[in-house]
């Protein structure tokens, strides 16, 4: 279905969709990317020729190569250009209606063989495929920021997509050196829905006054191993992007206690701290501003490591057990799209399931929230003494 000659379009040049077209564009296609601004489109041209230039300065490719990608991709601010793609990936804000309303005129532009995808990170596909006339061409197609260094992106079938396309779609993305996963059309599909706690849990922590920022962060480097802290991840991320992505799994799951937003995060959104793009978020940044120095207490460190990876491990075997993922999928998900030291289920399997059972039943006996409840599949592999990795 796909092959080198597809021509690729990009709905969306901010930096999502401008390095999507760089990774297409690598890898031979000749991509279009749309915007009904000019002004957004000639940043991202400027941005990818810098791009591109520090490639060559560090001998990644030559000034040929960066040509000829720099000649691939054209912009335009008319949908009507992209008439003769045979994939369009949408990369714009992440609103539903918003969504709805493009592929509704993307329909009525492209031809009927044109595969139309989504690269949100936790709306659903089904949803968003409804407004097409044809639902089965509409799939999920989700890169990780930034697209041209992050190795993973999952492929996100809806209820109604053809049956073959996830497979055709994984065969191409992995033609352009990326790791695929396939996931089903749940909120926050695999990482971002397994990521939650790494976030939530740490914050819980912080608002009991068990530790501060810098504490918390220190723990799961030197315990966990993990190159970043969660408080650290989300400043970098940026905590409006963090925080709506937490808020839409919430509301999606129909407000499951497990996914629960923190006030925490929600004054730092509504105060705008977003974090590193706005100096200052749970840390302060600038020119002579100091980090805060954590307390290095290794028994503290790691009572808060341990309950934040029981809460990660189970999330991950809640998402085998409700066939979120493959257990394969899961593993190479958290690796590669979050850059985890190593796989949960089979870091399970390192500290023991029936570790990871006794931490998560006493902080569900003691707090007596369902956040806390061991999954019933984790409860079965302890009863049976099987390992999450057999």
């Amino acid at each position: 279905m796909f092959s080198k000659n597809t021509v690729i379009g990009i709905v969306g040049s901010g930096a999502m969709g401008a390095g999507i077209a760089q990774v297409a564009a690598t890898a031979g296609h000749h991509v279009i990317v749309f915007d009904t601004s000019s002004e957004a489109l000639e940043r991202a041209k400027g941005n990818l020729s810098s791009s591109l230039t520090k490639l060559v300065e560090k001998q990644k490719i030559t000034a040929g190569v960066a040509a000829e990608i720099n000649s691939k991709i054209a912009y335009e601010t008319g949908l009507k250009h992209l008439n003769r793609c045979g994939l369009i990936i949408e990369a714009i804000v992440e609103d539903l209606q918003v969504k709805r309303k493009l592929f509704t005129e993307l329909e009525g532009v492209v031809s009927k063989e044109c595969v139309l995808a989504s690269n949100t990170s936790s709306l659903s596909i089904a949803s968003i495929a409804s407004a097409c006339l044809d639902s089965t061409r509409v799939i999920g197609i989700h890169f990780f920021n930034p697209a041209t260094h992050m190795p993973l992106v999952e492929v996100i079938p809806g209820i109604t997509t053809k049956a073959t396309l996830p497979e055709q779609c994984k065969e191409l993305i992995s033609s352009w050196g990326k790791v695929c996963v396939l996931a089903k059309d749940t909120p926050g599909f695999i990482v971002n829905r397994v990521a939650r706690s790494f976030y939530g849990e740490s914050i819980r922590i912080y608002e009991e006054g068990i530790a501060g920022f810098a504490t918390i962060d220190w723990a799961m480097k030197e315990f966990g191993g993990f190159k970043m802290g969660p408080f650290e991840l989300m400043d970098f991320i940026g905590n409006d992007i963090n925080y709506k992505v937490t808020e839409s799994v919430w509301e999606q799951f129909f407000y499951e206690p497990r996914f629960k937003p923190s006030l925490t995060q929600k004054r730092l959104y509504e105060a705008r701290l977003f974090g590193r793009k706005s100096g200052s978020g749970y840390y302060q940044y600038g020119e002579g501003v100091a980090m805060p120095l954590p307390e290095k207490n290794a028994k503290l460190g790691k009572i808060i490591f341990k309950r934040v990876l029981a809460m990660l491990i189970n999330e991950a075997i809640d998402s085998v057990y409700l066939g979120v993922g493959s257990k394969e999928d899961i593993e190479l998900a958290m690796t590669k799209g979050v850059n985890y030291p190593k796989g949960l289920l089979a870091w399970a399997d390192e500290i023991g399931l029936e570790e990871v059972l006794e931490t998560l039943s006493t902080l569900y006996s003691d707090y007596q929230e369902d956040r806390y409840r061991p999954c019933i599949l984790l409860k079965q592999w302890v009863a049976n003494k099987q390992k999450a990795i057999s």
